[in-house]
Parts: C-alpha cells; sequence; structure tokens
C-alpha cells in the first residue's frame, strides 16, 4: 500500500496547475479526475505524463467527469446510445494509458424508482463495460456512490456472485456516510474485489474531512484490509472545502503514511 491523493482535492483548479502543487508537497501517487474534454486530447495528456515522469511519479487511476451522466450512457434501455457511451469510454481508457493508469472509477447509475434497466440488466452492461476496458489494459471498478445504485452492500454482494467475481469496486468511506451505510460493511460486501480506497474521515454533523481529522476507526479499516489481502493503495480524496490550508493536506499524507507503516 501507498498515500496518494487524488486532483479532485484541489479543484476547480486546472489539472496542469494542482499536479505540480501536489507533486512539490511531496505526493507522489495520484488519481487523476479528468475535467473535460479537452483534457482527453493526447498532447494535453502527454504534458501531464512529462510531469509525472519528471517527478518519479505514478497515476494509479482516472476518474472521468462523465460519472453524472452514466445513467443516461451506460445504464439505460436504449442500446444505441449505450454502445455509443462505450465509444466515449475508450477515450477514457486511452487517456489511462497514456497516464499510465490502471483503474477507472465509476459511478454507474442513480437509483432511479423509474428505472427500466433491472438488476441484471445492470450488470450486464458493466460487465461489457469492464471486458472492454480489460481490452485497454484498464480496469473498470464500481464505487460505492450515495445516491446510486452501488450505495447499497446488498447491490455489490449480488454483483460479485452475479459476475462470478469478474468485477472490481472503489470504497469512498464519505459516500457511505452520506448514504447512511456504514463503511465497514461495504468494506466487506467488496471484499478481494476491491482494489482501490478513496480515503477520507468524517464526524458527527460533517461527512466529508481529511483523513486523521475527524472520528473514523482507521485501524479497523486496515485490520480488514490485511484480511482480504488488499495491496492497492489510499488515495485521499476530499473536496476543496474540506480543508482550509494546503499544510492541512501534508497533514493528512503523514497520517496516512502512519497508517501503512
Amino acid at each position: 500500500m501507498r498515500s496518494g491523493i487524488s486532483t479532485a482535492c484541489l479543484y476547480p483548479m486546472e489539472l496542469e496547475k494542482s499536479l505540480p502543487l501536489l507533486i512539490g508537497m511531496d505526493f507522489h501517487v495520484f488519481e487523476v479526475f479528468i475535467n473535460t474534454f479537452s483534457e482527453l486530447q493526447p498532447e494535453y495528456l502527454s504534458e501531464l505524463r512529462k510531469m509525472i515522469d519528471d517527478s518519479g511519479s505514478c497515476v494509479k487511476s482516472v476518474h472521468p467527469f462523465t460519472s453524472g451522466f452514466e445513467s443516461f450512457l451506460l445504464f439505460s434501455d436504449y442500446e444505441r446510445r449505450f454502445l455509443d457511451g462505450l465509444e466515449l469510454y475508450k477515450r477514457f481508457f486511452e487517456a489511462a494509458n497514456r497516464l499510465g493508469a490502471h483503474i477507472l472509477v465509476l459511478h454507474g447509475q442513480r437509483s432511479e424508482k423509474r428505472s427500466r434497466i433491472t438488476e441484471e440488466q445492470y450488470f450486464e452492461h458493466y460487465a461489457r463495460l469492464f471486458a472492454l476496458g480489460q481490452t485497454f489494459g484498464v480496469t473498470v471498478a464500481q464505487e460505492n456512490v450515495n445516491s446510486f445504485r452501488s450505495d447499497d452492500p446488498g447491490l455489490i454482494r449480488r454483483m460479485r456472485q452475479y459476475l462470478n467475481n469478474d468485477c472490481a469496486f472503489v470504497l469512498d468511506i464519505k459516500q457511505a456516510v452520506r448514504a447512511g451505510k456504514n463503511p465497514f460493511e461495504l468494506c466487506d460486501a467488496m471484499g478481494e474485489q476491491m482494489i482501490h480506497i478513496h480515503l477520507n474521515d468524517n464526524r458527527k454533523g460533517c461527512d466529508c474531512l481529511l483523513p486523521g481529522f475527524g472520528t473514523m476507526d482507521f485501524d479497523l479499516l486496515v485490520r480488514k484490509l490485511k484480511g482480504f489481502g488488499y495491496d492497492g493503495d489510499l488515495i485521499i480524496e476530499v473536496y476543496r472545502d474540506s480543508f482550509s490550508s494546503m499544510q492541512e493536506l501534508e497533514t493528512a499524507k503523514h497520517f496516512t503514511e502512519r497508517l501503512i507503516s
């Protein structure tokens, strides 16, 4: 395990500004949140890759800005739009390749009561996207997200069973708390198929804090991860209004490194 950080922590700062700033703070493992179509251009990605390589850093994962549209693009019952959605996500897989990332974070479908997509159809659509990602050497990992189908530990368990473990997951602590779910229950549901973690903290009345700034039982989390044989990283991911100074990011980094050690 290594400690890392998502560029989303500094959103809406542009990637070409946030990356060198975080590298200067001695962060070297990244999740890159791609924020718009122009950031998928090869020339732009090459500039980011040079920053990464020159600093001895690496990109572990990419997060598409189209996550808010995945219900419409990838999880509706209109097959042609789904196929077009797959074509669009090839661009994110190609971006991951250019940056050296091997994980794409998926939000999936919102919890729509009127959705005509059954749970089985949801799993099948995911499986097709997962298989496409594999052809690029990228693993599509389902994140638990508040107000999405994936916020339910039961769905995560059934997804693993249906797909015979041919799936992968991202645990996000704050998303579990926002959904009123126990993060450790989601951790158990994902089990050995959990390959990535968005690390954050919380306390009563505040569901998103930097690691070490709340009351989360991280010792229990680490024990569970070791029990599952987790060999991924711990990626700090909060929102810009979750901290008041860059010094707090450095404090969270040191806290995360102590967890790992």
